[in-house]
């Protein structure tokens, strides 16, 4: 069967509720693993045919639009199990604003607190959109939890940032 890399298995954990195109799979994805898992476009659609090669989806006949919806096979549902079943490894934060903010001695601070205002705003927005799903039915207790982690981690962000302009007022002898 053979080992399936982690967007590959977010598709196929995606088509467990049912056929897709690539379109929707890759919608469905930013909607519901996206603020964690970058899915884009084309790699949803790579991925689709490569699994469409292993066997693991089965293509469908072209819709309107040269739409092509994908279904799950039982070989995506066991490689789907088989993945699940390896303990994930760590995680890794690719985080552009504390990439800028390491090197932050190169830049003026409120060319600094620009930025952290911006990305504060969308840290914001992103926690009341997940107290607005929290709410919601839909989800199970799997997807709660994932959503829950999110909340604490922006409330956690959220905080942090309130900190940082009297961090970067202080002088460097503070």
């Amino acid at each position: 069967m053979g080992d399936v890399n982690p967007t590959a298995a977010a598709l196929l954990g995606l088509l467990h509720g049912g056929e897709a195109t690539g379109y929707q799979l890759w919608d469905a994805a930013r909607l519901f693993i996206g603020d964690f898992w970058t899915v884009t476009r084309s790699q949803a659609y790579r991925e689709l045919a490569r699994l469409a090669e292993r066997g693991m989806v089965q293509a469908q006949p072209t819709r309107a639009r040269s739409a092509r919806p994908y279904r799950l096979t039982d070989c995506g549902r066991a490689a789907f199990a088989e993945w699940l079943a390896v303990p994930p490894g760590p995680e890794n934060i690719r985080y552009p604003l504390l990439l800028a903010l390491s090197f932050g001695r190169f830049l003026d601070d409120d060319r600094l607190l620009e930025y952290i205002a911006a990305h504060r705003s969308d840290h914001a927005e992103r926690l009341r959109r997940y107290q607005e799903f929290d709410a919601d039915p839909m989800f199970d207790k799997y997807q709660r939890s994932t959503l829950r982690f999110g909340m604490h981690y922006e409330r956690a962000v959220l905080a942090w940032m309130d900190e940082l302009p009297d961090i970067l007022r202080a002088s460097d002898d503070d």
